[in-house]
């Protein structure tokens, strides 16, 4: 699908902030256009090619964008554990001082439609719906990293102590169901739960031919369930709740597949993954198909845009930790209930 020409005229010609803020602001309006979970699938796959027009221009033009990704000063994309240390130190809500962050690993653009219709329905206030930048390369232990954290699992019963940038806090990392997790939740003030759905899923499902039609359809059953918004109910009982994410995922089964010399070196380079530790040879290709990234986690050779290749045992359907909208980006969903 081809951008329109007020769009991509706007971003070739602004600056890198203001070509950031239409792709993001394009991204999120796609993204979280209603959804019914007769056509969710259906649906969703359209949606994530239309946003994949934004990739193509970023892979095929406008790499160096992807330079300033995440430095607020220079790309205005704040990153996710940033934009949420920054929340958790702002004043006390007008509704009470309690406050509540939910991240649900590896949640993407895609399922913001059923948070924001869950919210409508069952009577929340929403403050805030944006979307924030996952840490370079898009992984679960940089995320927890740059929140002060040596891994998720250090939040499991309490254990996230005081010298993270969410403190002070209960904390829980659990991969239960929704209905046990809100029994885990008590009258301490402030709460972080790291849930490992959907993350847990995309991995499940990361070899299956149809990947983001079998995670698309869990996420329906999941995001609408009572047992779902119970859960939220208790967290946000006297709380302002953040609900985001350390990262989302590519659905690479839909990438076209990156044949001859550049198959060949991303196979070489990247094998079944999208990322590399450290430097590395970005190849001779123009446009690339890879960027060196020095982020707060170090360098990293990163896989750039939209394409798989041949590698041992297939290629994932479903992954993470390259160069691709829906993998970096996270949904910042703020709310807290209608009747405090």
């Amino acid at each position: 699908m081809a951008l329109d020409t007020a769009v991509l005229r706007n971003l070739t010609k602004d600056s890198a902030k203001d070509a950031w803020r239409v792709i993001i602001d394009q991204a999120v309006e796609i993204a979280s256009r209603p959804l019914t979970e007769g056509k969710a699938a259906t649906e969703v796959t359209k949606r994530d090619r239309e946003i994949g027009a934004f990739d193509h221009f970023l892979s095929s033009s406008a790499w160096d964008l992807w330079q300033v990704f995440g430095d607020p000063s220079l790309s205005g994309v704040e990153r996710t554990a940033d934009r949420l240390a920054r929340w958790w130190a702002e004043p006390a809500f007008a509704d009470g001082g309690a406050k509540a962050v939910l991240i649900l690993d590896g949640l993407s653009l895609r399922e913001l439609p059923w948070l924001l219709q869950g919210a409508q329905a069952r009577g929340f206030t929403l403050y805030e719906v944006a979307a924030t930048a996952s840490e370079l390369p898009g992984e679960t232990n940089a995320f927890a990293q740059a929140l002060g954290l040596g891994s998720r699992s250090q939040l499991q019963n309490n254990g996230g102590g005081s010298n993270h940038r969410l403190a002070p806090s209960h904390t829980e990392c659990v991969d239960l169901p929704w209905r046990d997790c809100a029994g885990l939740i008590n009258s301490q003030p402030n709460w972080v739960f790291w849930h490992h759905w959907p993350d847990s899923k995309v991995h499940d499902g990361s070899g299956a031919g149809q990947g983001l039609d079998t995670l698309t359809r869990d996420a329906a059953l999941q995001l609408t369930s009572d047992d779902f918004w119970f859960f939220v109910e208790r967290l946000a009982q006297g709380r302002r709740l953040v609900i985001s994410s350390d990262h989302g995922y590519a659905a690479t089964g839909y990438f076209p597949d990156a044949d001859g010399e550049v198959g060949q070196f991303l196979k070489a380079t990247f094998a079944s993954g999208r990322s590399m530790a450290g430097t590395g040879d970005t190849g001779p290709f123009v446009p690339p198909v890879a960027l060196q990234i020095d982020s707060p986690h170090g360098p990293h050779l990163l896989a750039l845009g939209r394409r798989k290749w041949k590698s041992q045992g297939g290629y994932p359907t479903l992954t993470h930790g390259g160069l691709s909208l829906m993998e970096v980006l996270s949904p910042f969903v703020e709310l807290s209930r209608a009747d405090g």
